[in-house]
């Protein structure tokens, strides 16, 4: 099993910016990608990006290319977002999953609540 516990969420003004973090521990070994999500209140969880952990290739989704940089510390276990020219739009509890090689997302952290302000 792999534990997942993100850090860093709280309260900016629009045009601001946050930076998540996401530590890994337990079979860490067993990582093949990780990758952060959001859920806002009424909406089904939205995939934002997401690294290949041994070779860093990252990928993004359009609402957040540009505008957000998921990176990872191999040395330290722990992958980041970092989030610029947040929007209200953006405020959500954001998550972090990993996964293994040939699944799908089975490991989640307990989530970080991120609030922009108008």
């Amino acid at each position: 099993q792999v534990q997942l516990i993100e850090s860093g969420g709280g309260l900016v003004q629009a045009g601001g910016s946050l930076r998540l973090s996401c530590a890994a521990s337990g079979r860490t070994f067993d990582i093949y990608a990780m990758g952060w999500f959001r859920q806002a209140p009424g909406k089904e969880r939205e995939f934002l990006c997401s690294i290949v952990w041994r070779v860093g290739t990252s990928y993004y989704a359009d609402s957040v290319k540009g505008r957000f940089t998921i990176s990872r510390d191999k040395a330290k276990n722990t992958v980041s977002l970092q989030m610029n020219s947040l929007e209200p739009e953006d405020t959500a509890v954001y998550y972090c999953a990993g996964s293994s090689a040939g699944t799908t997302w089975s490991y989640w952290g307990q989530g970080t609540q991120v609030t922009v302000s108008s």
